[in-house]
Order: structure tokens, then C-alpha cells, then sequence
């Protein structure tokens, strides 16, 4: 699996004009990316990995756990996207929907059993996604 973070003052997604997802923050936006060899061990990994990373200012620096920082969780397929060859990016990597969604699912359901206040997009559909990235702050994860 693998993730875009970016820690955010706010973030949002929209489906045909409805906002289907909102956070205030300090928070993170997450985009989630499955291939084919995903499994739901390393969906729970993720899950907890997002809880508990340091991405906000502290001192120390702090989780979303320690702050109760809510996270906007997103399906991206196109993370797995290869543009090596050609001008035209190929999506072999990324898993089908059938495969992909239980395990974004699975991402938030182990999220909220933490503890998490998690919002969504809509699997499948297009989204218009907004942000207000806070650094600006990104990193990529892969479990």
C-alpha cells in the first residue's frame, strides 16, 4: 500500500457538488493507493502508522492520537501509475476496485477502532479535492 500525507489546515472532497468529506485541522489528507498484492495486515499497519507518525509541530513533535487530529482518508489508484516509458502512464500496478476498496475500507475502519475521527471520499467517483496544505508538509508512506 502506499500513501500521500499531507499535513493540513483544512481539507475537503466533493461528488457531483455534495462535499461527501470535510476536516478542519490540524489534520492530514491521505491519499491511499492498493496494488495487487495488498492485504488487510497491511492496511491495519497503515492505519496505525497514520495514527501515531509525527507530523505536527511540538516539541517533541506530535501524532494525530496525541492531538486528536481528524484525517480525510481518499482512494488514489493513480498512485500506483507508471510513467516510465512513453508519455501515456499505465495503471497495471494499481489493484481492481473489487480488491482495492475492502482494503481503503479496512484502512478506515482501523482507524476509527483507534480512535481516529476519519472522513472519505466516495470509492470510485470522481472527486474534486481540496486543501489547504500546512508547511507546506508531504510524505509519501508505503507499507
Amino acid at each position: 500500500m502506499r500513501a500521500v500525507v499531507q499535513r493540513v489546515a483544512e481539507a475537503a472532497v466533493v461528488v457531483d457538488g455534495e462535499t461527501v468529506g470535510a476536516i478542519e485541522g490540524p489534520g492530514l489528507c491521505v491519499l491511499v493507493g492498493v496494488t495487487h498484492e495488498d492485504t488487510p495486515a497491511q492496511a491495519a499497519q497503515l492505519a496505525r502508522k497514520l495514527w501515531t507518525l509525527r507530523l505536527f509541530e511540538g516539541s517533541p513533535e506530535l501524532s494525530c492520537s496525541e492531538l486528536g487530529a481528524p484525517l480525510l482518508v481518499i482512494s488514489q489508484f493513480t498512485l500506483y501509475g507508471d510513467a516510465r516509458k512513453g508519455r501515456r502512464p499505465t495503471w497495471n500496478a494499481a489493484a481492481p476496485g473489487p480488491v482495492a476498496e475492502p482494503l481503503v475500507d479496512a484502512v478506515v475502519a482501523e482507524l476509527r477502532a483507534l480512535g481516529a475521527k476519519v472522513e472519505t471520499g466516495r470509492f470510485g467517483a470522481d472527486m474534486k479535492v481540496s486543501l489547504v496544505n500546512d508547511g507546506p508538509f508531504t510524505v509519501l508512506l508505503e507499507v
